[in-house]
């Protein structure tokens, strides 16, 4: 069916479930009619439903399946047998309100009726206890007339998701009655009026959730209103956003208005639509809005550069950091799910790039193999990805090689041959962290320069208990005041947001020079930091680190959860199989080996060795200049230290932080205000990179992290005979013994980097 056909039929369905008449009817058409005019579209639907969400694609009597499918049989039997609903439970074990446990046994046991190979596959027994269950459940927690206490979520999404799923894999098993009572309950605590406005708590992922429990509550009823209206939802999720919630053309993803969520809300996000793409594919409802290639598009630009070998960074994964050991494993692989789920609604090159992307990082991930995972969560995944893997035809796409700088999310990835780094800012409009329902107390510094890294056979290093055994105070890369902060401290949900504007940088696609004016949480500490980012090192300097808290202040260097050897000299640092640390400066390096026990019913141990520079009580304009070589070798690090003019800082100061790497013939400086330095000068507070590949050509890329210039002038004393390339903001060039540009409104580019292509005289 064509869009423009599928478009009359959706305004068809909302004019017949409206009472109006259709043409060719003697008048208007009841719910009796309208559902058997629908019928056959809903069936349809209700079985493509089971055939993603279930799985589908496999062998029922083969390995792995066959066991999987028997696992399930046997635990829905369980769950059956062991049913004793009362007045506060289904299973005496699952008191009420149970929103996870109970409904996710019902949801088990629905699936063992509708999958093959269970042994209760279109069992009746096991039906009508599942809708025996889901009713008195109803009946007993989300009747139509109870009060919603606590989380809203519950009561709008994961409630009326898991028993509407559970519903429609029973199909008919679920009585008139019971399917008009749990159609009045979802429609009390998720009114159409829900997705009547994109704000609030009805914007991103929980849109799309919002949208999925609508179209499963038009499933139940055979209703095409509001089918089409699930559908119609979903507009405002598609199209990149400016500010609050959604996905950015820098490829930021926002929720929570505050807080970078590629890896858990953003996960979900993509998920859902994968699923919604999948199941409405060829149906009158399918999704046919214009915007909706932004998350085709996101797969590449938003949740590709902060997935690496497999697992999804911690830095876009809010408080969900603190839930368990190895979850951004977990995430990285459900981005991987969805992205092989969404491939089957994508255009053919679409598919083949991210079939091939999706088979690197499953064979890449050594410490958490996405295989074993999918077997165990999702037999439908598990039969995507192992046809991938056994395709000849498809190649494992490598690690890409570059920089993305995420500029709307204070965010940045830099990928080099054998190992990736990941840098987590605060700034104006991204929190320090996020906390909420009790959970990621702690995480009070992520914000304040984290820097992540992984050479290769570091998988796990944030992965393994880190979150809970790692002092909080010592976040590699960030530089604190160590007083001490109350769990939770600051606004709740990411609301932590610093003062500081100028979080952001220059990137021309292969280096970087990255920079964040910080202001301590709950604090009165400030300090400037410059991140530049190179082929085998990143050059990290402080400058201006000012405090009155009364405590000491630190630049944490490294804080790595490893028991290796380390060995230190007056000018650099060396730990086995990880890397190395050069000081040109010879700061003193303070370093510390301990094994650190978590707290809770569960607690883990882990080694950790920390190096920081103590910038002691009270610094009044401290600094420092440091080299991160990740998975250096001993040797490599002896002779970068020895080589005192390989970085050449050219300033390091509350004003402009610079840097000249000749062998790159690189230069790049941080403008916190104009100013000059190493023949580059700017009329204005930004970002400048310099490169000069060695062929007569040099580009020039430039950026506004403030995003507030009208108007810059940029100045590089250099021989420069013409502008080869240039681009649309430059107002004005001038070339001979320097070259000069005018750029005009960066402040409408979201801090994005704008690169000049020139040929030097």
């Amino acid at each position: 069916m064509g869009g423009r056909s599928r478009r009359s039929f959706l305004r068809l369905g909302g004019m017949v479930a409206a009472g109006l008449v259709v043409p060719g009817s003697a008048g208007p058409v009841g719910e009796g009619a309208l559902t058997a005019l629908f019928a056959g579209h809903f069936a349809r639907l209700r079985r493509r439903w089971r055939e993603v969400t279930a799985g589908t694609g496999f062998d029922p009597a083969a390995e792995p399946y066959r066991a999987r499918l028997a696992a399930l049989g046997a635990r829905a039997a369980r769950h059956r047998d062991a049913m004793a609903p009362a007045d506060a439970w289904v299973w005496p074990d699952r008191p009420f309100p149970s929103f996870v446990s109970t409904l996710e046994r019902l949801r088990a046991m629905a699936r063992a009726y509708a999958l093959p190979g269970t042994g209760l596959t279109g069992d009746p027994g096991l039906a009508a206890a599942v809708a025996a269950g889901i009713d008195h459940y109803r009946r007993r927690v989300y009747a139509a007339d109870a009060e919603e206490v606590g989380n809203w979520w519950h009561w709008q999404i994961g409630v009326p998701k898991r028993l509407l799923d559970a519903a429609v894999l029973i199909g008919p098993h679920l009585t008139d009655a019971q399917s008009r009572a749990l159609r009045d309950a979802v429609d009390h605590f998720v009114p159409e009026r829900r997705l009547a406005s994109y704000s609030g708590t009805s914007t991103g992922a929980n849109r799309v959730d919002l949208c999925v429990v609508m179209l499963l509550r038009a499933m139940l009823r055979s209703d095409p209103r509001k089918a089409a209206l699930a559908v119609s939802a979903l507009s405002p999720v598609f199209p990149y956003v400016r500010d609050g919630d959604g996905f950015y053309r820098d490829g930021s993803f926002i929720q929570h208005t505050y807080v970078p969520y590629q890896g858990a809300y953003g996960a979900s996000l993509l998920s859902g639509l994968a699923t919604l793409f999948a199941v409405l594919r060829g149906s009158p409802w399918e999704i046919d809005d214009p915007n909706a290639q932004v998350i085709f598009d996101s797969v590449e630009n938003s949740f590709a550069p902060v997935v690496h070998d497999g697992f999804c960074m911690d830095m876009v994964r809010g408080r969900g950091v603190a839930r368990r050991p190895y979850g951004d494993h977990g995430r990285g692989h459900e981005i991987a799910a969805a992205t092989l789920l969404l491939g089957e609604s994508a255009s053919a090159a679409e598919r083949a790039r991210w079939r091939a992307m999706v088979k690197g990082w499953a064979l890449r991930d050594t410490c958490v193999p996405m295989l074993g995972t999918a077997e165990a969560v999702d037999l439908g995944f598990h039969a995507r990805l192992s046809a991938v893997l056994a395709d000849d035809a498809v190649p494992a796409a490598a690690e890409p090689v570059g920089h993305r700088l995420m500029a709307m999310s204070a965010r940045a990835v830099h990928r080099r041959p054998g190992w990736c780094a990941g840098l987590s800012m605060a700034s104006s409009r991204i929190g320090h962290y996020e906390h909420g329902n009790g959970e990621n107390l702690r995480g009070w510094h992520t914000g304040s320069g984290m820097l992540y890294w992984w050479a290769e056979g570091h998988g796990d290093q944030y992965s393994d208990s880190f979150w809970p055994t790692v002092d909080p105070y010592r976040l590699p890369g960030t530089t604190v005041s160590t007083r001490r902060l109350a769990d939770g401290a600051g606004e709740g949900w990411g609301d932590t947001c610093p003062p500081g504007r100028w979080v952001g940088g220059a990137t021309d696609g292969v280096y970087a020079t990255v920079g964040q004016h910080l202001n301590g949480l709950e604090s009165t500490m400030e300090a400037f930091k410059s991140w530049v980012f190179l082929d085998d090192a990143v050059v990290c300097l402080g400058a201006g680190i000012t405090s009155r808290d009364g405590v000491p202040v630190e630049t944490i260097v490294d804080n790595r959860r490893t028991g290796a050897a380390l060995m230190v000299e007056a000018t650099w640092a060396h730990l086995t199989e990880h890397g190395g640390y050069v000081l040109p400066g010879g700061a003193p390096l303070r370093t510390a080996r301990e094994r650190r026990r978590s707290e809770g019913a569960e607690p883990a141990e882990r080694d950790y060795v920390t190096l920081w520079l103590d910038h002691g009580v009270d610094p009044v304009s401290a600094g420092y200049v440091y080299l991160l070589l990740p998975g250096a070798s001993l040797a490599t690090t002896r002779a970068r230290a020895a080589d005192p003019g390989w970085a050449q800082v050219l300033a390091n100061t509350p004003r402009l932080q610079g840097v000249h790497v000749p062998s790159l013939g690189i230069t790049a400086v941080n403008f916190w205000d104009a100013g000059a330095a190493g023949g580059l000068s700017a009329s204005a507070p930004c970002a400048v990179l310099v490169r000069e590949p060695g062929d007569g050509t040099a580009t020039v890329t430039v950026a506004d992290p403030r995003r507030d210039l009208t108007e810059l002038t940029v100045t590089w004393r250099r021989p420069v005979a013409e502008v080869l390339h240039g681009h649309p903001l430059v107002t004005g060039a001038r070339t001979g013994a320097a070259l000069t540009l005018g750029l005009g409104r960066l402040a409408d580019r979201e801090g994005a980097s704008h690169t000049i292509t020139v040929r030097l005289g």
